[in-house]
């Protein structure tokens, strides 16, 4: 069997479903339209933008607004077969000139939230706009300026169109994200999660991967935690598999059908959750318990008043933010524990597991050793 019909890739072909744009690369690809209007007076259509992985799609623009120093594009998001809140939403950018040396600077149109506690990868008082499409988009700014002679400092706006009410049936007024939506994706591509497909493809995955020989595979919840685990260990493509929030599904089925090492690697709010117990690790079915985390901390050296401060968190980064400030090793401790509760699931199965826990920009805050 070739590798070509193993990883991620091969999941993704194997469950039927269609992906979609996450709202950071319907983001980008409106910025780029307006600013690319505002330097030549004409708007791509449809604007071309390239994503994280080298992807290269095409957006039709279905907002086009250029005058008084300002341009306006807008993108419908087409989230493929996921069942996204924002799909069908239309996220317009408006792009103004600055003075030269202002860089890039984002504002929070209507509809996208600001940043109002500690504990998101943005400082307080910034636009819900997170870092991966922040990037994608200075670096598209930096395209069309030296493709139309502008010099890339400008004022970038980013609204959705009723986001307000559609952040209502998501979690960020309890992350303290007020006013409207989050502005996220990290590879640009909306992975589309049937429960029932891709636990079939995870199935499909190890399959694969034993049928190839191999047997150390890796169960990674994201692109950024499947980059941290080639980086550590040099897996080929075949031997990873896009968990998502289904780590109960790729251990029981490999206590069915055993590799020699599983590592389990994923951001460390999501893998406490599987510390906890949890075996499906998406936030409308699982969330992160920081009381279960205090004690833990406490277990690591942690005083009254650290845990106490962990308990009420924001977030779990926020937790691990303050633990890491004071020199407790609660990533450790989660990876250790999800380990654990990783064994426990796999009921003796003759598997060797380790968990690495990472942050958004897949730094290595955690990790087990095997066992």
């Amino acid at each position: 069997m070739s590798e070509a019909k193993g990883g991620r890739g091969a999941q993704l072909k194997h469950t039927g479903l269609r992906p979609g744009w996450t709202t950071g690369a319907c983001a980008t690809a409106a910025a780029t339209a307006a600013y690319t209007a505002l330097l030549s007076g004409d708007f791509p259509d449809p604007v071309t933008i390239t994503l994280p992985r080298g992807q290269t799609p095409a957006f039709a623009l279905a907002v086009e607004e250029l005058g008084d120093g300002r341009a306006t594009a807008g993108v419908v998001k087409d989230a493929g077969d996921d069942p996204d809140v924002t799909h069908g939403a239309l996220v317009r950018v408006g792009v103004r000139a600055l003075p030269p040396g202002s860089g890039v600077v984002f504002r929070a149109g209507p509809g996208v939230g600001t940043v109002t506690l500690p504990g998101l990868p943005l400082d307080v008082g910034e636009p819900a706009v997170n870092p991966v499409p922040r990037r994608m988009i200075r670096d598209h700014i930096a395209r069309v300026a030296a493709a139309h002679g502008g010099s890339g400092d400008v004022e970038v706006t980013v609204g959705v169109d009723h986001g307000e009410e559609i952040a209502r049936s998501t979690w960020n007024p309890r992350l303290g994200i007020l006013g409207g939506l989050s502005v996220l994706g990290t590879t640009g591509v909306v992975v589309p999660y049937s429960c029932s497909a891709w636990i079939d493809s995870i199935r499909r995955g190890v399959d694969v991967a034993r049928a190839a020989g191999h047997t150390h595979v890796a169960g990674c919840t994201g692109s950024t935690s499947e980059k941290t685990v080639v980086a550590e260990y040099g897996l080929p493509e075949i031997a990873l598999l896009d968990m998502g929030d289904f780590a109960g599904a790729v251990l029981k089925y490999v206590r069915r059908h055993p590799v020699d090492r599983l590592t389990i690697c994923g951001g460390f709010a999501k893998l406490s959750k599987l510390a906890a117990g949890h075996l499906d690790l998406h936030s409308g079915r699982s969330q992160v318990d920081k009381a279960y985390l205090a004690e833990l901390a406490r277990r690591g050296g942690a005083d009254e008043a650290l845990a106490a401060g962990i308990a009420v968190a924001n977030t779990g980064l926020a937790a691990l933010q303050l633990c890491q400030a004071q020199g407790v090793p609660l990533g450790d401790l989660v990876a250790v524990a999800a380990r654990d509760e990783a064994l426990s699931v796999l009921r003796g199965a003759p598997v060797a597991v380790d968990v690495i826990c990472v942050d958004r920009a897949g730094t290595v805050v955690g990790r087990s050793s095997v066992r």
